[in-house]
């Protein structure tokens, strides 16, 4: 394993605590407001059900951004005749 993936891992672990230890603090229902994309009313849900929404969608997001960077680069004299 390298270091780069062992300081991902912890902090991937570090900021799943900070939202698992707040959701355990926070248990009362709250409304949730996001104009752009839902209606004015909002969405009115327990605590930890909304903290664990917007951190699926972090994550998620941070996937999609990190996905695909793995494959080979072309370069060189590969492709060319001589």
């Amino acid at each position: 394993m390298g270091i780069k993936i062992f300081f991902r891992t912890v902090f991937f672990l570090l900021t799943l605590f900070v939202i698992i230890y707040v959701a355990i603090q926070n248990t009362q229902r709250i409304t949730f407001y996001f104009p752009l994309l839902l209606d004015k009313k909002g969405v009115e849900a327990e605590a930890p059900i909304i903290f664990f929404a917007i951190f699926a969608v972090g994550v998620f997001g941070g996937t999609l951004l990190n996905a695909g960077g793995g494959g080979k680069k072309g370069g060189g004299d590969s492709g060319r005749k001589k």
